[in-house]
C-alpha cells in the first residue's frame, strides 16, 4: 500500500511496500512516487496522476495498460495497481494498492506461447468431442480443408473424410475413447471443393484433471506430394528393376531341353534393391550319353556381378563344350576370374558331369554348398566332394572326383539365397533341405512339384528373401539299354577285330539298318587311334532307345584335328568322314590320354 498527496508525494507506506521494491520507509516518506516508476513511463504517470485527481473514484490504474514497478536495485518488475481517493482534513490523498503479477504474468506467457505454436503450426490440428463433434480448428486446417473456423466448429468430423470412410471414422473414435494413441495413420481426406487429398493423420486422447478421457486432438498433414513422388519412384523402381532382371536372364541364358534329361529349375531374384545378382546355372550336352551341369554364384548384388555372371557362363559353357575334366574346367575358370580384374570379387561354381552309360557322376566344387542325392527309397545326401577355394583365390590346384549314382537319382543343386537367410544359422537350414529331400523322396516326385515345394519349405516368406535364389533339379537318366566293351592293341590288326566285335553286337541288338556307317566310322577313329596313338585302345559301344553311341579311347594326349587333305594326300579324310556320316562326334581329353565319339541316330 503507497499512499501519495495530489502532488504525488509518498505519505504513507507498510511493510510490504518496503519488501517489494526494497526502498526502507524513512527512504520512500516524502519522496516522490515517480521514484517506483521506471523512467520510460514517469511522463505518462504524471499524466494519468493528474486525470485521476480531476476524475477521483475507485478503479484500477492504467487499464489496458501493461504497468511495471522500479526497484531499488534497478529492476523492474509486472504490477497492478488499484486506485482508491482518500479525503482528509489535509486534503485530497490517493491510496494505491500494488500488485507484484510476476508469476502470474509468466504463466500467462507459458499459457500463451503453446497456444500461439498450435495457431502458427502448418499442419492442421483440431480437437473434437469424444463424439466427433469439432471445438478447435487452427489457420492450417482453414487453408488445407477449405472451411473457416465457423464453418466446422460443432459439426462432426465425418465432414472430412470420403462416405466410404464412414467405418474408419468410427474405429479410430473407439480407440480414442480407450485411451490409445494413433500415430501416423495415411488415409484419404476431402476438402470443402470436394478433392481428395492423402494425409498422415496423428491422433491422441484429450484428459480431463482426473485423467478420463474427454475429447481427442488431431494433426493432419497433407502429404499428397509424398504419395505422388512415391508413385512415381515406384514405377521407375518397378522398370529399373525389370531392365536389370532382362538383362540378367539375358546373360544367365535359357538351358537347352536334353533328351532322356528330366530337369526341373528355380530362379528367384532378391525381393529387395534391384533384385539382380549374380547366380546362374547351365546344362551342356557333351554328346555320347554325357551331360555337363554348372551352377555358380557371383558373391554380391547389382549389375556388376550380373556382368560378371554372364562372362563366367559363356566361358564355362564353352570351355564345358571340349570335353574337358571338370578340375580341368575349374582351373580355368579360375584364371578367367582373375582376368577380370575384379577387386575382392569371389565366385563359387561346381561343375558335374553326368555318364549314363556307366552310371557315375565326376565333381569339382569351388567353394560352393554342397550337392545333394535324392535316390527314391533312400531319402538324400550330400554328394562327396573334395574341398577347394572358390574362383578368384588364384594359385589353387582344383580337385575332383567321381561317384556312381543309381538311375532314377536326382541331383539337387542349388544356391547360397536358399539357405543362407537372416536370423537362422546355415547347417540347421541345409539339414532341413535334406529333411525335405527326403520326405519328397519316399518315392520318384514330379521334380517341377518337388522344386516348388523346397522352396516353399525353405522360403515361406515369397517377398522376404534378400538375396537371389536358384535351384536346380537333374534326374539320372535311365541306362543304356545294351553296353559292351573291349580293349584291343595298337596294332593294324585291331582294326578288322573291333570292325567285327561291332557287328557282332548290332546283330545281337538288332540295330543292323546303321551297320554299314557304324562300320566304316569305326575304321577311320580305330585306323587313327592304331597309328597316332599308344595302346591299348578301349572300344566301348553302348545303345539307347534312340542312339547308338561308340567310343574309340587310347593314351595318346595329342586330339585330333580335322584338315582338307590334298589330292595325293593317303590320310587326313578320316574324321571328314566322321564329321559327314555321324549326327554328332567329338573328342574328350581324359587322365589317361582322350576319347573320340561318334553317335548315330536310330
Amino acid at each position: 500500500m503507497v499512499i501519495v498527496d495530489d502532488t504525488g508525494t509518498i505519505r504513507l507506506v507498510n511493510a510490504q511496500t518496503e519488501a517489494l521494491f526494497g526502498y526502507g520507509r524513512e527512504e520512500l516518506l516524502g519522496r516522490t512516487v515517480d521514484l517506483l516508476v521506471p523512467d520510460r513511463f514517469r511522463t505518462h504517470h504524471t499524466a494519468h496522476r493528474t486525470g485521476y485527481t480531476n476524475n477521483r473514484q475507485v478503479r484500477p490504474m492504467g487499464a489496458g495498460l501493461e504497468l511495471h514497478g522500479l526497484r531499488k536495485d534497478g529492476t523492474e518488475f509486472p504490477v497492478e495497481i488499484s486506485l482508491s481517493p482518500l479525503e482528509t482534513t489535509d486534503g485530497l490523498l490517493v491510496s494505491a494498492a500494488v500488485r507484484d503479477v510476476s508469476d502470474r504474468k509468466a504463466a500467462e506467457e507459458r499459457i500463451n506461447e503453446p497456444a500461439a505454436l498450435v495457431e502458427s503450426s502448418q499442419d492442421a490440428i483440431l480437437a473434437k468431442t469424444l463424439d466427433g463433434h469439432i471445438t478447435y480448428w487452427n489457420a492450417a486446417a482453414q487453408r488445407l480443408y477449405g472451411y473457416s473456423r465457423a464453418q466446422v466448429m460443432g459439426r462432426h468430423v465425418s465432414l472430412l473424410a470420403p462416405p466410404d470412410h464412414g467405418p474408419e471414422i468410427d474405429l479410430l473414435m473407439d480407440r480414442l475413447r480407450n485411451g490409445e494413441r494413433v500415430e501416423h495413420f495415411e488415409t484419404l481426406r476431402v476438402t470443402r471443393h470436394g478433392d481428395l487429398l492423402d494425409v498422415d493423420i496423428t491422433l491422441w486422447p484429450t484428459r480431463s484433471s482426473d485423467g478420463e478421457v474427454i475429447g481427442a486432438c488431431a494433426i493432419v498433414r497433407d502429404i499428397s506430394d509424398r504419395k505422388r513422388a512415391e508413385a512415381e519412384l515406384t514405377v521407375l523402381y518397378e522398370q529399373q528393376r525389370h531392365i536389370a532382371l532382362t538383362l540378367q536372364r539375358s546373360l544367365m541364358g535359357t538351358p537347352p531341353a536334353i533328351p532322356g534329361l528330366t530337369t526341373a529349375s528355380r530362379y528367384r531374384p532378391a525381393t529387395q534393391g534391384a533384385g539382380v545378382g549374380g547366380d546362374w546355372f547351365d546344362l551342356v550336352p557333351l554328346g555320347a550319353g554325357r551331360v555337363g551341369i554348372l551352377i555358380g554364384d557371383v558373391m554380391g548384388r547389382g549389375l556388376e556381378a550380373a556382368a560378371v555372371m554372364g562372362q563366367l557362363r559363356s566361358a564355362a559353357h564353352a570351355l564345358a563344350k571340349t570335353g574337358m575334366q571338370p578340375r580341368q574346367l575349374m582351373q580355368a575358370l579360375d584364371a578367367a576370374v582373375a582376368d577380370l580384374d575384379v577387386p575382392d570379387q569371389l565366385v563359387t561354381c561346381c561343375y558335374l558331369v553326368i555318364a549314363a552309360d556307366a552310371g557315375a557322376v565326376t565333381i569339382c566344387s569351388a567353394g560352393h554348398l554342397p550337392t545333394l542325392v535324392a535316390t527314391p527309397g533312400e531319402g538324400a545326401r550330400a554328394l562327396p566332394a573334395p574341398v577347394n577355394a572358390p574362383l578368384g583365390v588364384g594359385d589353387v590346384l582344383y580337385q575332383q572326383c567321381s561317384a556312381v549314382i543309381p538311375p532314377g537319382a536326382t541331383l539337387v543343386l542349388y544356391t547360397d539365397g536358399l539357405i543362407e537367410t537372416p536370423g537362422s544359422d546355415i547347417e540347421d537350414q541345409l539339414s532341413q533341405l535334406t529333411s525335405t529331400l527326403s520326405d519328397l523322396f519316399t518315392t520318384a516326385p514330379d521334380l517341377e512339384a518337388a522344386a516348388d515345394h523346397v522352396l516353399t519349405t525353405l522360403l515361406p516368406d515369397a517377398e522376404g528373401h534378400n538375396d537371389d535364389v536358384t535351384l536346380l533339379l537333374t534326374r539320372l537318366p535311365d541306362a543304356p539299354l545294351a553296353a559292351v566293351s573291349l580293349d584291343l592293341p595298337a596294332v593294324p590288326d585291331s582294326v578288322p577285330e573291333g570292325r567285327a566285335f561291332l557287328s557282332k553286337a548290332l546283330t545281337s541288338w538288332g540295330c543292323t539298318t546303321k551297320a554299314d556307317d557304324a562300320r566304316l566310322l569305326l575304321s577311320e577313329v580305330l585306323t587313327n587311334a592304331v597309328q597316332h596313338a599308344q595302346g591299348p585302345i578301349g572300344l566301348h559301344v553302348c545303345r539307347t532307345a534312340l542312339d547308338l553311341t561308340v567310343e574309340v579311347g587310347d593314351h595318346s594326349p595329342q586330339l585330333p584335328q580335322p584338315r582338307f587333305a590334298a589330292e595325293d594326300d593317303e590320310s587326313g579324310r578320316g574324321l571328314i568322314l566322321v564329321r559327314a556320316l555321324a549326327d554328332d562326334w567329338g573328342v574328350r581329353p581324359t587322365d589317361d590320354g582322350k576319347t573320340t565319339w561318334f553317335t548315330l541316330h536310330l
